[in-house]
């Protein structure tokens, strides 16, 4: 078999060489977000040279496309009080309580809220206790025990929550992970011993604000003004507006059969993109490293599927966590990355990509370095110098083989 010329070789080597030179080929989008109409203003494209004065715009450009509150109002001194029928205890289905008459043992015991939301006291009619307080159920109690002709005044009983028992209750609207969801779970390796022996029942596990971390927590997008609990047919309206800046909110105990909606201003708020009880407790970040001189995602200290970086993480926080920054400047310095999200509105996909040298002298680089949401992937690229040298250790091993043939 006659060999392959030398002038053959060298063709290829010029074909390889301009490719690995060539620069990358325009990233192409559904949404226009090389203007600033994306999920994000920050994924737009770069405006001016970097010696211009540096102006941030994107949270401007992200804010006018807010609708107004349902909630009303912007801001200023808002409502952290709980509509009357939301506060104190709820009780749930399977919660343990403990029901006491004075010299009583017909009555006295401890009792299970029964699976379809009642109370059973024997020889008395079901008595509904679901999405009601203690005091409530204990007054109807009462009158109950007074009309069965069981007591001849009003009698004197202590109806108290031991064990709170967790609940499964449904998040829609901007939230990251809408569904049904089930809290309040608690273990008995985690409780402790006396609290278990004592009267009363106490948990933060049931509160709207762990309904809405275990859907995913809130998008960006979210309207914290009027967030919607529907509990029996009754629609309540609670503005959680405050959580974001750790003040006081409404953060109401949930019973089973309890619906949590979300609205959406269908813009992005970047004052909401910080840790807070309601937002994602992180992001699992996809990443993807295969850049000089990292050989690999595995001594990269990347694992083998996703990273978790805190919630409010942006795209070169990510890019530095990928290991894709620093190095020899002669062949480090010329690197890209791409992002990869989803407008988790329309639920587009997005690609933008960016020349990291670029984001690093730049003084408006804010601007132009998006927040990463939960799911994004990122991806190094090499830069020309390395794509180059890339290319020569190929067409050494290729020319070899050529050889030995």
């Amino acid at each position: 078999m006659p060999r392959p010329s030398f002038s053959l070789t060298a063709s290829a080597a010029a074909l390889l060489i301009a490719g690995a030179c060539t620069a990358p080929t325009r990233v192409e989008n559904i949404e226009p977000v090389e203007t600033g109409d994306g999920y994000q203003a920050q994924y737009r494209a770069f405006a001016g040279p970097a010696g211009d004065p540096p102006v941030l715009r994107s949270a401007a450009m992200n804010a006018a496309k807010c609708r107004p509150y349902e909630g009303g109002g912007s801001g200023g001194k808002l409502g952290v009080s709980v509509p009357a029928a939301l506060g104190g205890e709820t009780l749930s289905r399977g919660d343990l309580l403990d029901l006491r008459l004075p010299d009583d043992v017909t009555f006295t015991g401890e009792y299970v809220v029964s699976r379809d939301g009642t109370l059973k006291v024997p020889f008395l009619q079901p008595i509904r206790a679901e999405g009601r307080t203690p005091d409530a159920v204990a007054a109807d109690l009462r009158a109950a025990l007074l009309s069965g002709a069981f007591y001849d005044q009003r009698p004197e009983l202590s109806l108290l929550i031991t064990d709170l028992a967790p609940v499964r209750v449904a998040v829609s609207g901007a939230v990251f992970e809408p569904q049904a969801v089930e809290i309040g779970n608690v273990s008995g390796a985690d409780r402790d011993a006396r609290r278990q022996l004592a009267l009363g029942a106490s948990t933060e596990g049931r509160n709207l604000s762990v309904a809405l971390r275990s859907a995913g927590g809130i998008r960006p997008d979210a309207d914290l003004s009027a967030i919607q609990l529907i509990r029996g047919g009754a629609i309540y309206t609670l503005d959680l507006r405050g959580v974001v800046e750790g003040r006081a909110v409404p953060d109401v105990i949930l019973a089973s059969g309890d619906e949590l909606v979300v609205p959406s201003r269908q813009c992005f708020q970047d004052d909401l993109m910080r840790p807070s009880p309601i937002s994602p407790p992180g992001v699992a970040l996809y990443l993807s490293n295969l850049t000089q001189p990292a050989t690999g995602n595995a001594p990269s200290a990347i694992g083998q599927e996703v990273r978790e970086v805190p919630y409010g993480t942006r795209y070169l926080q990510a890019v530095v966590d990928a290991n894709c920054v620093g190095g020899a400047r002669a062949t480090s310095a010329a690197r890209s990355a791409a992002l990869f999200s989803r407008n988790p509105v329309t639920d587009v996909s997005v690609v933008i990509e960016r020349p990291i040298e670029k984001m690093r002298m730049r003084a408006d680089r804010d601007d132009y370095d998006p927040y990463l949401l939960p799911g994004d992937a990122i991806a190094c690229y090499d830069s020309s110098v390395t794509n180059v040298a890339e290319a020569a250790r190929v067409l050494g091993i290729v020319g070899a083989v050529a050889l030995i043939r």
